[in-house]
């Protein structure tokens, strides 16, 4: 079980628990091997103790834990600990994309389909390496606080919808596809379809389908035509409502075939919203009429027959393995009886998995081979440049692992030599030269040649091709932009628009700071500017520090170090040793103001086994009698200190009553002492020679006590 400070893997501390989903909890962590925080999923309990779903889950988890994007969020490590099964991942600060359609109602369809955009790109990395998520989401889509769209729960989608699984934990009914309502098989499409849906709920903030049980909405999404989302938001434009309308169709066949042609033209509707150019796909329009074979017919039956206790228990069930073989009437036209074998589909998916294995031997042999003849040129010291590590030289003193091989990009188009660079971490700078020869967006030449090194984070410039003609990019920098009215001016002229962040001393939040290419220069239309949008000025807050199991005095230090001061320490009965803290009021590793007052509490070690007593009740206000010159709303310090000695409470406060809770006291009860300032104010008086004089009030620090009884426990 999950407990908040405990480590798992050895590594990573717990920090606070940030989420929780139907199959999983998150947790907030810090990984002390490599002092960054990260996010730790854990599976549940009720899952953990299924072998075949805990192995499918490690898998597709450790599949997952290969992608690198930026629009993905990133897995880092996987492993299992006293039966706790967990991912670590990339922390990232934001909320669900749900959550920001729920504040906002919907999207403006410009936003709506830049986020789509970024999901289509982490999705499309994802099936190039083979991966299919499978529960495609807003749930699992996060926006960072920089405007990023990342997906999340690759691993665990794949794993949970090859398990028998009801709908009401994977929670997902409402943007599944047809062929994994029917517990079919479902591919790289089914994503496309998912996405559509998730499309549509943010143009219309509704999703198409709803029903009062998990099974009437699977029934419409295999029966049913999607609505319009034009007939729930009239100014969605054309390409955009054909776009949705084309992932969402019921067929396969008749959707997006991959990522790569859903991303063209989501990015040709952000330039020309109202033309039509979305192409229908017609498979069964391209060929002559002809006739169905009786093997044809066993193949759809196969793919698309479902029982109808396949709904049982409110969920999505997919075919028991262990079926016997049945028989199902054809109409007499196509052939007759049909049999299906439910072992095929079992024997199947085995036979897919043994033909994975050898691709990934085939790959990583590959792979080895690259390695091998890269480690042989850099022995060899052929290559030579200003950014190039000798790594025979003493006296760099440098760490090769800062350092990563330049990649080939000439000759492919910028975003691609962007993308490339980007899971490098090398930035890039592009700077267009017009050209008869070269195409529009084509790379031309780099700074740096290809396979030298290069130091992780620097810059390498690009040199590309804007076509004959092209158009010069806009300024849109400084207190003058705000990025939507920059996107809004660079979108008109016929560029993309890429989002940075980045803090300044200068530029107000919100704001353009700089943009590439810089104003002047030429780039050919559809090319991409990325935009550095001010973050404000950095942070001056500081860090808690986590003071849980120091000494009073040590943690008083720790604090002040921190520019942070202790504010009531209360002494209380707890598991940990007599005289440390066991409690602090603000968690290790947040934000806070400087000079933030920290309350906490020190441990007098474990409770009493009886003879204790509590006090719960209200404080009061001074009264008139207790202090005359009282003035509400000033404030009073409270010292609560009991018959034996041992101080319970001390702290200002200004609001009354103040109800503090303390159990476990082994006295019967103490002495409260209060403690306020009296100001007198300033006179006025005539000295010996007629002259005024004003005499300044004086400060006075009054006090009294009150008896005070607490009730045995």
């Amino acid at each position: 079980m999950i407990k908040i400070g405990m480590m798992i893997g050895n590594r990573y501390e717990i920090l606070e628990k940030i989420g929780t989903g139907g199959m999983s909890d998150v947790y907030k962590a810090k990984c002390h091997k490599l002092n960054r925080f990260v996010a730790v999923k854990v599976l549940k309990q009720e899952f953990s103790e299924n072998e075949n779903f805990v192995s499918k889950f490690q898998i597709e988890a450790q599949a997952a834990a290969g992608l690198m994007h930026p629009n993905i969020v990133n897995v880092y490590d996987v492993g299992e600990e006293n039966g706790i099964y967990y991912i670590v991942m990339e922390l990232v600060e934001g909320i669900t994309l749900k959550k920001y359609i729920e504040k906002k109602s919907r999207l403006s369809y410009k936003e709506a389909v830049s986020v789509a955009i970024q999901v289509s790109m982490g999705i499309e990395v994802a099936h190039n390496n083979h991966i299919i998520h499978r529960d495609i989401k807003p749930q699992n889509i996060i926006i960072s606080k920089d405007g990023k769209a990342k997906v999340t729960d690759f691993g665990i989608a794949k794993a949970a919808t090859s398990n028998t699984i009801t709908s009401n934990v994977m929670g997902s009914v409402h943007y599944t596809s047809p062929e994994q309502a029917r517990g079919g098989y479902s591919d790289e499409k089914s994503d496309i379809y998912s996405l559509g849906v998730t499309m549509y709920e943010m143009l219309t903030g509704r999703v198409p389908f709803n029903g009062e049980t998990t099974v009437a909405i699977a029934i419409k999404h295999i029966q049913e035509e999607m609505p319009s989302p034009r007939t729930i938001v009239e100014d969605i434009p054309d390409s955009v409502e054909q776009i949705v309308m084309k992932c969402c169709q019921k067929s396969p066949e008749r959707r997006y075939q991959n990522m790569r042609e859903l991303i063209a033209d989501l990015k040709q509707s952000l330039i020309h919203p109202d033309e039509n150019f979305v192409v229908d796909n017609e498979p069964d329009m391209d060929g002559d009429t002809r006739m169905i074979t009786e093997s044809e017919v066993a193949e759809i039956k196969q793919k698309t027959a479902y029982r109808e206790d396949a709904y049982a228990n409110d969920g999505i069930r997919l075919r028991a393995d262990t079926e016997p073989e049945y028989e199902e009437e054809v109409p007499e036209e196509y052939g007759g009886t049909y049999k299906y074998n439910p072992r095929m589909e079992k024997i199947t998916t085995i036979l897919t998995v043994v033909f994975g294995i050898i691709i990934l031997i085939i790959v990583l042999v590959l792979a080895g081979s690259i390695f091998n003849s890269a480690d042989k040129d850099r022995n060899s010291g052929s290559s030579s440049g200003l950014v190039q590590v000798d790594e025979g030289s003493e006296s760099t003193g440098t760490d090769s692992m800062n350092y990563v091989s330049m990649p080939g990009v000439t000759g492919i188009l910028v975003e691609e030599a962007r993308n490339l660079l980007f899971r490098n971490d090398i930035h890039v700078e592009v700077k267009y030269v017009e050209s008869n020869e070269v195409a529009a967006g084509i790379v031309i030449s780099t700074d740096v040649e290809e396979g030298t090194n290069v130091l992780r984070g620097s810059t390498v410039n690009l040199v590309a091709s804007a076509g004959p003609t092209a158009i010069e990019v806009p300024s849109v920098t400084g207190n003058s932009y705000t990025f939507e009215e920059a996107f809004k001016i660079l979108t008109e002229k016929g560029f993309m628009v890429s989002r940075a962040s980045a803090y300044s001393e200068t530029i107000s939040e919100g704001y353009v700071i700089e943009q590439s290419p810089v104003a002047g220069n030429k780039a050919p239309m559809n090319s991409t500017v990325v935009l550095t949008v001010s973050l404000g000025k950095e942070s001056t807050k500081v860090i808690v520090p986590k003071l849980l199991g120091l000494s009073e005095e040590e943690g008083t230090i720790v604090a002040v170090e921190h520019g942070l001061s202790i504010g009531s320490v209360s002494y209380v009965y707890s598991s940990y040793e007599v005289g440390l803290i066991c409690y602090q009021s603000y968690s290790p590793d947040i934000n806070v103001e400087p000079g933030t007052l920290i309350d906490i509490q020190v441990s007098q070690g474990p409770k009493p086994a009886e003879g204790t007593y509590s006090f719960s009740d209200h404080i009061t206000a001074p009264t008139a009698e207790e202090a005359p010159d009282y003035k509400p709303g000033s404030p009073v310090g409270l010292k609560l200190v009991t018959d034996s000695g041992m101080v319970l409470l001390e702290k200002s406060v200004t609001d009354f009553p103040y109800m503090p809770v303390y159990t476990g006291i082994a006295s019967s009860g103490g002495t409260l002492t209060m403690t306020y300032i009296v100001t007198t104010d300033s006179t006025t008086t005539t000295d010996e020679n007629g002259n005024t004089v004003t005499i300044p009030g004086k400060t006075q620090e009054k006090s009294f006590t009150r008896r005070i009884e607490f009730t045995a426990e």
